[in-house]
């Protein structure tokens, strides 16, 4: 992944000024800058093509939508239902409600309530004021029972330059724009997803740390059935070095992005998301493609992506061939002890 600008260009002269350390939340790892670039620079179009991050600055892709705040989304969103989570802290660790019954002892740190914007509204504000430990994420895919004034904005993103960079590179379908609404010091732990993302920011910075596909073993992933699948195991802000002592070797890439910024987070790729401390309310559109299509010719060696696809599908497969998730660890276990977990002469 790249780390300077090529040009000699500071870090410093490349950020947005929106926002100061003092929002950073501090860590353990260290990290490197994701370039930012603009979307004409052939860099740009190098960096997607080898499925790298960076931060393309001027691709007008959302400016239609860079005047929503909370005001204007309250009154032209429409009265549907939204998707909230809601937590007593900061990190809302995601989970799949299908598979809450493979491990009956999970609790989930966070819960999915439907609501009308106008109480999630009134709900952060009641947080803000009180000061209480209740968090609200609102995450919810743009469809048709919104307004017409955010239809019309809509439309109006540039989605010629996006359905461009999606024909290039034989991705599929654009499978959702996801509209995600924070406050100010929430966080998304480390994941990773199986789709190709265009992350859009609208208001306020986020900081973004990823985390290529190589770095798998030093994440630790949830189990493939686990209701946390695709998400780490480690708490970023109190690592435990003798559960998970890889992670001392982990590095990140870095980048805030700011209002008009687009983020490329390429498939399989770990991300790291929160909104800066002190930043006030944070509104991003994701824009969700499959991946291309597997190429008829393999080309060898495997990359780091295609591995962790591997190494998923065979959870998958032998989950549903022993019949029980909890056998899986187990059976793989003992396929390596002492057969593979050492050097052979």
């Amino acid at each position: 992944m790249a780390e300077t600008d090529g040009a000699g260009a500071s870090f410093a002269e490349l950020r947005d000024p929106g926002w100061d350390e003092s929002q950073l939340r501090p860590y353990t790892f260290p990290t490197r800058q994701i370039l930012r670039l603009s979307h004409t620079d052939p860099r740009a179009e190098m960096l997607i093509n080898n499925e790298e991050p960076v931060v393309l600055t001027d691709t007008n892709l959302v400016h239609p939508a860079l005047k929503w705040d909370i005001p204007y989304l309250q009154e032209n969103i429409g009265n549907g239902d939204f998707s909230v989570y809601t937590a007593n802290n900061h990190k809302f660790l995601y989970y799949d409600e299908k598979k809450l019954s493979n491990f009956e002892d999970f609790v989930p740190k966070s819960r999915r309530i439907e609501m009308k914007f106008s109480e999630f509204v009134d709900r952060i504000h009641q947080a803000e004021e009180q000061g209480g430990n209740e968090r609200l994420y609102l995450q919810q895919t743009l469809n048709d029972t919104v307004g017409r004034k955010i239809v019309v904005d809509f439309l109006g993103f540039n989605w010629n330059w996006i359905n461009k960079q999606q024909a290039k590179r034989n991705w599929g379908p654009l499978t959702s724009n996801l509209l995600l609404i924070g406050m100010e010091g929430n966080v998304t732990p480390a994941h990773y997803d199986e789709q190709q993302n265009f992350f859009a920011q609208i208001k306020g910075h986020k900081r973004c740390i990823l985390f290529p596909p190589d770095q798998f073993d030093c994440l630790y992933p949830y189990p493939v059935h686990h209701p946390c699948d695709r998400q780490s195991q480690v708490d970023f802000e109190n690592p435990d070095y003798d559960k998970f002592p890889n992670f001392k070797n982990t590095i990140g890439y870095e980048a805030v992005v700011g209002p008009g910024d687009v983020l490329y987070i390429p498939m399989y790729c770990w991300h790291h998301i929160e909104s800066l401390l002190n930043g006030g309310v944070t509104i991003t559109v994701n824009f969700w493609y499959k991946g291309a299509p597997t190429p008829k010719r393999i080309e060898y060696p495997l990359r780091a992506h295609q591995k962790v696809a591997i190494m998923r599908n065979i959870e998958k497969m032998l989950g549903e061939a022993l019949g029980d998730p909890h056998e899986v660890g187990p059976l793989l276990n003992m396929m390596i002890k002492g057969r593979y977990d050492h050097g052979l002469s």
